[in-house]
């Protein structure tokens, strides 16, 4: 009977865990969709206009996809700290007793819906205009690092992207940091 609730919980442990990493690979390719592509080898970064006329040099191209760049590389380190502890918590539940297969697990489930709701937050923020945002949550609070629209960010953006975070979580607004990404 023992053996037949600890392969069911290590089923329930890799079924969460092919779901996380499943929207993390959306999450990836949905990314990769919208990067921006450089167009400085197909066209003269000199003589590229808009049609005001405003000249744009490569160093505007570049800044763009550094700031692509930098999105993605927090993405990564976010996931690689959450790979890491899945990892553990796995190898707990795997060899733990089991007082520790059920915290392990408790665990386990709170790192699948802190990644769903920040995968939801990042969504959200994106459909509302923004070109790009990170969310990150803790315990203490909720950090969401957004891309500088036009204008920089202002207070009204500011309580968008608060709202967001208000409805989908259950931080309070001083919990709640918007950072601007230039």
């Amino acid at each position: 009977m023992k053996n037949i609730k600890n392969w069911q919980k290590n089923l329930i442990a890799a079924a969460i865990l092919v779901v996380v990493c499943a929207g993390i690979y959306m999450n990836w390719m949905y990314n990769n969709a919208q990067s921006v592509g450089d167009f400085t080898d197909t066209l003269d970064a000199e003589k590229v206009m808009s049609q005001d006329g405003i000249l744009l040099d490569a160093e505007d191209v570049s800044s763009n996809d550094t700031l692509v760049d930098y999105f993605a590389a927090v993405r990564l380190s976010r996931q690689q700290a959450r790979d890491s502890a899945v990892e553990l918590l796995q190898e707990a539940m795997a060899y733990g007793e089991e007082s520790q297969t059920e915290e392990s697990s408790a665990q386990l489930e709170l790192i699948v819906q802190t990644a769903l709701t920040e995968a939801q937050i990042e969504s959200l923020v994106i459909a509302k205009g923004y070109a790009d945002c990170v969310a990150y949550m803790s315990e203490q609070g909720i950090s969401v690092a957004v891309a500088s629209p036009e204008g920089g960010i202002q207070q009204n953006d500011v309580s968008v992207i608060s709202d967001i975070v208000l409805t989908q979580t259950e931080f309070t607004l001083d919990q709640i940091r918007v950072v601007e990404v230039v």
